[in-house]
């Protein structure tokens, strides 16, 4: 056990979804009949989700800051009805058709975080309003007739990584290249990642990283293989690509920036965060906007993949949503979730439906399970919880109680604390007002009261 959480970086719970996920396909494989584990299949299985899992990684953030979105179905269905009607009736190309589509999706954005950032109106109530609102005007905008999108949107939705060079290699090269790329830098962040614990000092054997290629070769050369070596005119699927981008450049902004920092300082502790210097304002506004942004390529992708926009696109997408979120390990609270825990949570919501049909089993019992399996995972972070398991704010204001040397040092204010949570500057000053205060903790509420 001692080695295999060297090899896990120490923390097993990190993959346990990603052990469930991969457990999950080879149980429906078995169940099946071979009928899981298919190019057709797993190509199918990407592009017909992709759509969700670019809403999971905006609604983790919102979840995160301690809200949640209701109308990212509502916003996605419009704007794939409006890409639909201004090519159709107003004759614009297809890309201006695409920015046009995108240009909603922010201005939505920015109307519910406007509610919800100036106005105090709690992110709840915004998105229903906005999920009710955006919904009949979907309806209303298209008399309930569905409209046809361009055909270039189908390659966005529903195409595949092109061919080229020689065909010795018996597989998709767009495909295969994508692998060796996922290979040959997965493997040398591994050996990165240990030049810089020797560097610190620190102990750092051979044998992890090595240990951790291999299996990243295995895993990475399978999937490659899978995907590249369909019947011919297919490869991996252009939404999966899209999806990959977004979850490189999603994780890079939740992980390695400042905003990044402040919307886990923000969700750990609003009023600490505020009172380091965190403009809780700007963040909450940020959060929403963006998440109304992936609602809008998550619309065109559907869009593009069905080839026409219906007045019905985008019901209940909101609940699969939030479902991969939880699943993929975000907390009730907020404060903790990572994009990449949430695709997976999202993968594994895809992969009970699509095993699930393969075995033939009806909507109604699809449903009863998934169900299940969301309240399961809901209930395993409480459990840990109450069990003391601490949040990432937590984990946070304990480094900046040791020193150096990892020797305890005098217990920081609340200021100080406040701090090193969000990652502001020592001495910095509240960005929203300079008298909130730590009593006022009311999730639903985004400015708390102040002190007089």
């Amino acid at each position: 056990m001692k080695k295999l959480r060297e090899l896990l970086g120490g923390n097993l719970q990190q993959y346990t979804m990603v052990l469930a996920l991969i457990v999950l396909v080879l149980v429906f494989q078995f169940l099946s009949g071979g009928k899981m584990v298919t190019s057709s299949n797993f190509q199918n299985l990407i592009s017909g989700n992709a759509y969700v899992l670019v809403l999971a990684i905006g609604m983790v953030m919102v979840i995160v800051v301690g809200h949640i979105d209701l109308s990212v179905g509502s916003v996605a269905g419009l704007v794939g009805m409006v890409v639909a009607i201004s090519g159709r009736d107003f004759g614009l190309p297809w890309w201006a058709s695409l920015l046009v589509g995108l240009g909603v999706g922010l201005l939505v954005g920015c109307w519910h975080g406007f509610w919800l950032a100036q106005m105090g109106i709690p992110g709840f109530i915004t998105t229903l309003a906005g999920l009710l609102a955006f919904r009949g005007l979907v309806i209303w905008i298209s008399g309930s007739i569905s409209a046809p999108v361009p055909r270039e949107f189908t390659t966005l939705g529903a195409g595949y990584m092109p061919e080229w060079g020689p065909g010795w290699t018996m597989m998709n090269n767009s495909t295969l290249l994508l692998g060796i790329v996922g290979i040959v830098y997965l493997t040398w962040s591994q050996f990165r990642k240990r030049a810089k614990e020797i560097k610190r000092g620190n102990e750092a054997p051979l044998w992890i990283p090595v240990t951790r290629s291999i299996a990243l070769v295995a895993i990475i050369g399978y999937i490659t293989w899978i995907f590249g070596s369909g019947r011919p005119g297919t490869s991996f699927p252009i939404p999966g690509v899209i999806l990959l981008v977004l979850v490189i450049i999603y994780h890079i902004i939740t992980q390695r920036t400042t905003f990044g920092r402040h919307v886990y300082a923000v969700g750990g502790n609003r009023a600490a965060a505020a009172l380091s210097g965190v403009n809780t304002k700007r963040t909450y506004f940020l959060v929403m906007m963006n998440m109304s942004f992936l609602a809008a390529i998550a619309g065109i992708l559907f869009v593009g993949r069905s080839t026409s926009a219906g007045p019905q696109d985008g019901n209940m997408w909101e609940l699969d949503a939030i479902a991969a979120v939880f699943i993929g390990g975000a907390a009730v609270s907020g404060g903790i979730g990572t994009v990449f825990g949430s695709v997976i949570g999202g993968l594994v919501m895809a992969v009970l439906n699509n095993g699930l049909m393969l075995m033939g089993v009806g909507q109604d019992r699809t449903a009863v399970i998934k169900g299940l399996v969301l309240l399961i995972a809901v209930a395993f972070d409480v459990y840990n919880k109450n069990h003391g398991k601490p949040s990432i704010t937590g984990h946070l204001a304990k480094k900046a109680q040791l020193g150096l040397d990892g020797e305890p040092q005098e217990p920081l204010s609340p200021e100080s604390a406040a701090v090193a949570a969000s990652g502001a500057e020592p001495g910095s000053k509240p960005a929203d007002g300079p008298a909130i205060t730590p009593e006022s903790d009311n999730p639903l509420d985004p400015h708390p009261p102040t002190k007089h």
